[in-house]
């Protein structure tokens, strides 16, 4: 079965005047205009496209690779808005819509959203949604702590940042364990900090306990490099000071200079840290 928004590995069963028919192995076919045609490509080898509905709602094959595919997120530029809602570029000659009934505010031209890309029930068309919550559920999370995750940045609230993680699940970064700049639409790393009774998952940007360690003090240390071997932090810099030069927390900060320290990587003197 062809899936429509998403890649699928087809059969080149001919070629026409207007590009290749691929098919399944269901007996489903798909065209992939001459645009897309590769220059060297043979009949019944296998090639990898992504499927979607063309200008006509007809399905068709394309090798380019877009911005968003079904079932994911992606945060998105309005490329217009007309008279059936707004049109996003996904990174395809056919821009994504957004019907008005599924934007959380009023999209705008020139504007970016983060949205969630599903095949319309009702309509059998791929479209997007910026009304998120109904596709992030915590029932099922079974991701053990300390685990580095996949997130996107969602929403600002008065605890923290509402994220995304490994677009399924919902956890909130709070304020207290923002080291670096944020905005709603970044993709970023975190590492799941604690699971609560009720399924709320608490996000930290940093690895935790034990385990941050050593990507901090590398993170550290190939700062010190770039900076010629020399920082101007040390244990008793202030933490707005660290937060502000490497957006790490000054806990963070003191452990991943210790183990550098321990590690004979780094000197640490009145006016800084340097390499050994």
């Amino acid at each position: 079965m062809i899936e429509l928004g998403n890649y699928n590995t087809l059969n080149v069963l001919r070629s026409t005047r207007i590009g290749l028919f691929l098919g399944d192995d269901e007996g489903t076919e798909v065209l992939l205009p001459n645009k897309y045609v590769p220059e060297d490509f043979e009949i019944n080898e296998k090639m990898e496209v992504f499927c979607y509905l063309d200008s006509s709602e007809r399905p068709i094959a394309t090798t380019l690779q877009p911005l968003i595919k079904r079932g994911e997120f992606a945060y998105l530029e309005v490329k217009e808005v007309g008279a059936f809602g707004a049109f996003l570029d996904w990174g395809l000659e056919k821009h994504l819509l957004v019907p008005f009934r599924e934007q959380q505010v009023r999209m705008e031209e020139g504007k970016k959203y983060l949205v969630y890309c599903f095949l319309d029930e009702i309509t059998f068309r791929l479209v997007a949604t910026s009304r998120l919550n109904r596709f992030l559920s915590n029932t099922a999370f079974d991701i053990a702590v300390n685990t580095q995750v996949d997130i996107w940045i969602y929403r600002k609230t008065p605890l923290g940042w509402e994220v995304i993680i490994e677009n399924q699940y919902k956890g909130l970064v709070f304020e207290s364990d923002v080291f670096q700049p944020l905005s709603i639409g970044m993709r970023l790393k975190g590492y799941i900090k604690n699971v609560r009774p009720d399924n709320k998952v608490d996000v930290s940007l940093q690895p935790i306990g034990v385990s941050m360690l050593e990507p901090t003090a590398t993170f550290i240390y190939e700062k010190l490099k770039e900076n010629d071997g020399f920082l101007a932090l040390h244990d008793k810099s202030s933490p707005e000071e660290i937060k502000e030069t490497l957006h790490l927390s000054k806990k963070a900060f003191k452990k991943a200079i210790g183990g550098l320290y321990k590690a004979k990587k780094i000197m640490i003197k009145e006016d800084g840290i340097y390499i050994k």
